[in-house]
Order: structure tokens, then C-alpha cells, then sequence
């Protein structure tokens, strides 16, 4: 009973918690670059996020190793020295998620939180065809209808989104923000796919794999950052427009990926599918309040299309007749132990 308490708890924090930093995040990128002030370097925020992450990751593996720090550091010298091959692998999703992320604050710039947050949805659509390519995984008729759904139901957004103002507002560039937020979709389909089948590929440990792919992240995001913005860090520094909101977002970022892997565990695909709509819903309302966003009625039929399309995708029609099949086993068993008298109801309990 204690146990099953335990896992419920943790599925339903868990859930609190993802649909909270969906919502959050994309409100608050939005709002770190239309804030007044010195403008941050994006390409440092990514970098400093993988930092964290991996300071993160690297703290849950040595609990792992039941903080004994020689076995802490046999581990990390077994996984990543003495198995360069398995480490190169994860080269491949490093780079994608450092050029994801950066997509990510160019598309916060140029779109509003709530067509950012709707938009990037999409990425459930690039994720199914890569896991459909790469993974040779069958969808099942509900789930592309459900990816029909979707799509139709970013078309109406954007199309809402085109009504309200076309070209350039206050210095955004709307085109720009909606191939950024596509760019990102696709890659983050392609680098979440990849990075199932190496991690069902062998037999390490969530955290590690995060430690991996930090460890070769924070090189590809360093070149970033003096490729993309190296004369503004000489002439004003690396940490040019921090401040305690920046290092929120940094943190906010850093910990997207674990809280997953948390929900991933303990949860199911109906509640990540409630999660990931509720956000939705609360950045839409948070929008207009925040950044006077105006809610029409065409990109609310877009974002219902968008909610129903990822219930739809999460529901499985067959999951119910293994549960009824249960139930009826449960009691034919509660019958059985009726006619046993007093031993086999104490048994029971």
C-alpha cells in the first residue's frame, strides 16, 4: 500500500512538474529577450545550461555508485574512457540539442509564447517519423490521425498568427521565428529518437548517458559561441547581460531533460499528453496578461486541434482488454477465496 502510494505521488509530482516547466519556459524565454536591458547572449545560456545539466547529472551518478567517490570515479572512467566508441556515438544528438537550443531562443525572440508553445508541438510529428524511420516503429491508425490533427491544428495558428500582422512587429520577424521553431522540432525529433536507441543500445544509466552527451555538448557549444557571438564576448565578456532571471532561465533549461526522464518513468503518455496541454493552455492565458497577446478564435481552434491531437496520440484503444481481463481474473480469485471460508480471506488480505 505504502509502495503504490509512493509511485502515485511521484507520478502526479512529476506531472505538476513537467507541466510547469513546459509553461514556464516558454514564457520565460519570450519574456528574457523582449525585456528592457542589455540583451544576453543566447549561445551562452545554452552552453551554461549544459553545464549545469552535466554538474547535475554528474551529482546522480555518484549517488548511483552509493556515493562512494572511488567507484564514483571507476564508473565514469569504465563508461567514457575505456569505451571511446559508445562515448563517440552520442557526438550525433550533442550537436543536434546545442543548434536545438539556440533555435529555440531565436524562435522565443520572433514569436509570441503562445504560438511558440502551440508550434513547437510539431516536434510530436518529427519524432514519430524518425522513431517510424529509424526505430521501425508501427503507429496505429489513432496515432496518425492523431498527427493529422496536429498539423491542421498548427496551420490554424499560424494562419491566425499571419491575420493579426504581417512581416516584422517591434522588430520581430515571424518567418524567421516559425522556421526557427520547425528547425527545432525536427531536430529535436531526430537527436530524442537517436538517443532512445543508444540508450536501449546498452546497458548504462539515464544519468550517465546525460553525462556523455554533456561532456561532448560543452565543446560544440563553445565553438558556437565564438562562431556566432566571439567579437561581443571579447568586447564585453562572456556573461555580457546576466543577471539572477538569466540564471533562472539557465537552470529552467538545464533541467528540462531531467524532469522527463522523471515523467517518462513514472508516468504514462495519457499524462504527459495532459501535461504538455495544460501548458499550453496556461501560456496561452499567461500571454495575455504578460505580453497583451490577442486570443482569436481561430488560434483557439488551433490549439484545441493541438490538445485533442496529443490525447489522441497517447490513447491506446487496446490497453483497455488486458485491464478487463485483470478484473475479471481479480474476481474469479475474490470468489475463490470466499468459499475457502476465513483462512482464505485472511490470506487475501
Amino acid at each position: 500500500m505504502m509502495i503504490q502510494m509512493n509511485k502515485n505521488t511521484l507520478k502526479y509530482v512529476s506531472l505538476i512538474t513537467l507541466t510547469l516547466q513546459n509553461a514556464v519556459l516558454g514564457l520565460s524565454m519570450r519574456y528574457s529577450r523582449t525585456r528592457e536591458g542589455d540583451m544576453f547572449l543566447s549561445s551562452t545560456a545554452v552552453l551554461m545550461s549544459e553545464i549545469t545539466k552535466l554538474l547535475t547529472c554528474l551529482i546522480l551518478v555518484f549517488n548511483e555508485e552509493g556515493k562512494n567517490f572511488n567507484k564514483f570515479v571507476e564508473s565514469l572512467h569504465r563508461t567514457i574512457i575505456q569505451n571511446p566508441k559508445d562515448t563517440l556515438k552520442v557526438c550525433v544528438p550533442s550537436f543536434v540539442y546545442i543548434v536545438q537550443n539556440n533555435l529555440l531562443y531565436v524562435s522565443a525572440s520572433h514569436l509570441d509564447a503562445a504560438t511558440y508553445q502551440v508550434t513547437y508541438q510539431l516536434k510530436i510529428l518529427t519524432t514519430a517519423m524518425f522513431a517510424v524511420v529509424i526505430l521501425r516503429k508501427k503507429l496505429m491508425g489513432t496515432q496518425w490521425s492523431a498527427l493529422g490533427l496536429l498539423v491542421m491544428g498548427i496551420v490554424l495558428v499560424q494562419l491566425a498568427n499571419g491575420t493579426e500582422s504581417s512581416g516584422s512587429t517591434s522588430g520581430q520577424n515571424k518567418f524567421l521565428g516559425l522556421m526557427s521553431a520547425l528547425g527545432a522540432c525536427f531536430l529535436s525529433g531526430f537527436a530524442g529518437v537517436y538517443f532512445e536507441k543508444i540508450l536501449k543500445g546498452a546497458d548504462i544509466s539515464v544519468w550517465m548517458r546525460n553525462v556523455q552527451l554533456s561532456l561532448l555538448s560543452i565543446p560544440f557549444g563553445l565553438i558556437t559561441c565564438f562562431v556566432s557571438n566571439g567579437g561581443k564576448i571579447v568586447d564585453h565578456g562572456f556573461f555580457f547581460g546576466y543577471d539572477l532571471f538569466v540564471w533562472y532561465l539557465v537552470v529552467l533549461q538545464a533541467g528540462g531533460g531531467l524532469i522527463v526522464a522523471v515523467v517518462v518513468k513514472y508516468a504514462d503518455n495519457i499524462l504527459k499528453g495532459f501535461a504538455t496541454s495544460l501548458a499550453i493552455v496556461i501560456s496561452c492565458v499567461a500571454s495575455i496578461y504578460l505580453f497583451n497577446f490577442n486570443l482569436t478564435l481561430q488560434f483557439s481552434g488551433g490549439a484545441a486541434l493541438v490538445i485533442a491531437s496529443i490525447f489522441l496520440y497517447g490513447y491506446d484503444p487496446s490497453a483497455k482488454k488486458p485491464l478487463n481481463t485483470m478484473a475479471k481474473k481479480e474476481s474469479g480469485l475474490e470468489e475463490d477465496m470466499l468459499e475457502k471460508g476465513t483462512e482464505g480471506r485472511t490470506a487475501a488480505v
